[in-house]
């Protein structure tokens, strides 16, 4: 990933965000807000619905004084209060007073109890209410002190919930009772004043098991009634404020908060259940509006981050980009490359420790070539100094003999010098051997490139070789193969190629001289071939495997020192790498990984100067042979 795109990303990340806190805080305080506001509603609603309570109670008092206070009332009090009254004569007064005071339910009631005239039940005469007396204690009447109740009743259409009032006349020693109130149900709910978005619905509990019919709101029993029995049974278990929501459709707007205040008569029974209800559409409206404006704001979020993130990279990665495209000239050889300092700031700084940096390189390179140079010369003349010394001991020698034989003794010098002849020519073939070698080393040529399958170069070579692992006389060696099927070939030359496994696997030769396993494996990964070539041989030491492939240096009691430095030379020209794993007495591994393509000029500079150093000294000895 571009810093680009990771600018970009990291600005997208942090608005989107950003954006999505506020948008979740902004809801969370409008969701707050709203379910204070229903709850305020609520406790108005609770509020006004306790007044409208009191006041109906207080109204339905005073029409039941008021039907006490009544003359005809009072005359029926004074003939019920005569021995052997005959109350079946009032049975049907209930009724007509009822209509006359609007009152839904009225009883007459003898002091025994007994109801005299029923205007919601006229077949109850004679029924005793055995309650009504309890609030009365000699000549004190309690019933105006309680106050208007709420009371489970009886009717001719079945049972219902009241809000009574009681009052009472007195004549002697003789109670008549007067028992009104109004119903409770859609008519109580249709005088409350509700506010937009809120209802209110009642239920009477008038059975043990929930009754959808008994579930009302100002129009009458509502539809899906069944939604709200489990919530009605837990009030009916526990009857206490709680709180729940009903989801009518699949659609959140759809839902409604509602708050139950259970409803409890005289004796704290359970009559009835108000339950308030508030829509949640408009918060539900006001959270996708939220959603929309903050899904808004991330796309113009989105926008400016791509602007932000196109101007902050190129205000970034185009000094960088320079800096990355200087440091690939560098290490591509290009030692002058610098790069232009812009500002003081940060990437400014860095511009200039690079142009520093390659400078001081530049300045450090021209020494080390100066050094290498000399360093090269140098190891030319030990070595060649090594080499030479002894076919040269023999040569002087040989001519001493000959110049002895001629001094003292010419009728032998014939003999010598066909004898002495002989040495010369041998030793200065000797000679020319040891200078070919130098000069083969110095001037192997640059790879000419082509599709080269590493799995087929390397059977050729175990072919090769083939006479040499089982002859007669000699310790077995047995090559082992590994060779990846499917291995991509290379761009490489063959024959350079050939010439450096072939070492590698005569180098693992001569290190078993007792015999044992060669081992040849190869693999690939990441567009590169790895070639690992494994012997059991004695092993080396670190020292030893530090200046493997230091040209001329051999551990060998006769040896150049250059096949491995040639085969350095040719992983070199490839753009490869080699080393070397080694284990004193377990064996030694040489591990070469060369690219798919080659890079330009991959030659190293060491190497370079080391052939040409060579290769100077060579045509300088075949010079002066010319001369």
């Amino acid at each position: 990933m571009t810093f680009r795109s990771k600018l970009f990303w990291l600005f997208t990340a942090a608005l989107v965000f950003s954006i999505a806190l506020i948008a979740a805080g902004v809801t969370v305080v409008a969701r707050k807000a709203f379910t204070e506001n229903n709850a305020q509603h609520t406790d108005a609603l609770v509020a006004q619905f306790q007044h409208e309570f009191e006041r109906r109670g207080q109204d339905v008092a005073r029409r039941v004084q008021g039907i006490a206070n009544a003359d005809r009332t009072v005359r029926m009090a004074i003939a019920l209060a005569r021995p052997n009254a005959d109350a079946s004569v009032y049975v049907d007064d209930a009724q007509g007073v009822s209509r006359s005071y609007h009152l839904d339910i009225l009883d007459f009631v003898g002091d025994d109890g007994s109801i005299i005239s029923s205007a919601e039940y006229p077949a109850r005469f004679g029924y005793k209410l055995p309650w009504i007396k309890s609030l009365t204690t000699g000549k004190t009447l309690d019933w105006v002190a309680q106050g208007p109740l709420l009371m489970k009743i009886d009717t001719q259409k079945g049972a219902a919930v009241g809000l009574l009032a009681i009052s009472t006349v007195r004549v002697g020693d003789k109670n008549l009772y007067i028992v009104g109130g109004e119903r409770l149900g859609k008519e109580f709910l249709g005088s409350l004043v509700l506010p937009v978005g809120m209802r209110a619905l009642l239920y009477l509990n008038l059975t043990p098991k929930f009754d959808p019919a008994n579930l009302v709101d100002e129009r009458g029993p509502i539809q899906e009634a069944q939604r709200f029995e489990r919530f009605i049974q837990r009030e009916q278990k526990q009857a206490t404020d709680q709180t729940f929501s009903v989801k009518w459709t699949s659609d959140p707007k759809s839902a409604e908060v509602f708050h139950e205040l259970p409803l409890r008569g005289r004796d704290s029974d359970l009559l009835g259940i108000l339950l308030v209800g508030s829509s949640q559409r408009e918060v539900v409206i006001l959270e996708r509006r939220i959603q929309a404006l903050a899904a808004a704001a991330v796309v113009v979020g989105l926008l400016i981050a791509l602007l932000l993130s196109w101007w902050g990279a190129a205000r970034v990665t185009q000094p960088i980009r320079q800096l990355a495209q200087g440091a690939r000239a560098v290490s591509e050889g290009n030692w002058d490359t610098r790069v232009s300092v812009r500002g003081g700031d940060e990437v400014g700084q860095l511009a200039g420790a690079f142009n520093q940096m390659t400078r001081q390189l530049a300045d450090q390179r021209e020494r080390l070539l100066q050094a290498e140079r000399v360093a090269a010369w140098r190891e030319v003349a030990r070595r060649l100094a090594h080499e030479l010394k002894n076919p040269l001991f023999p040569l002087q020698t040989t001519v001493e003999n000959l110049r002895r034989a001629k001094e003292q003794n010419p009728g032998q010098f014939e003999e010598v010098f066909r004898e002495s002849t002989g040495i010369l020519l041998a030793e200065i073939e000797n000679l020319k051997a040891i200078v070919g070698r130098f000069s083969d080393f110095a001037k192997m040529p640059q790879p000419e490139l082509g599709p080269v399958n590493v799995n087929d170069v390397i059977r050729s070579v175990v072919k090769l070789f083939e006479a040499q692992f089982g002859a007669a006389g000699r310790p077995a060696i047995t090559p082992e193969l590994h060779l990846e099927e499917n291995l991509p070939p290379i761009q490489a030359d063959q024959t350079l190629l050939h010439r450096a496994i072939e070492n590698l696997v005569l180098n693992a030769v001569d290190a078993m001289p007792a015999g044992g396993v060669l081992m040849l494996r190869t693999t690939h990964q990441n567009g590169r071939v790895n070639l690992e070539v494994s012997d059991t041989g004695s092993g080396l030491t670190p020292e030893e495997c530090d200046r493997l492939f230091t040209p001329y240096y051999t551990t060998k009691q006769h040896g150049t020192g250059l096949g491995l430095a040639i085969v350095q030379s040719v992983v070199s020209d490839h753009g490869g790498r080699i080393s070397v794993e080694s284990e004193s007495g377990v064996g030694t591994s040489v591990h070469v990984e060369l690219p798919s393509q080659p890079p330009q000029n991959s030659r190293p500079l060491a190497t370079v100067e080391a052939k040409n150093s060579i290769e100077a000294a060579s045509s300088s000895g075949e010079s002066k042979k010319e001369g």
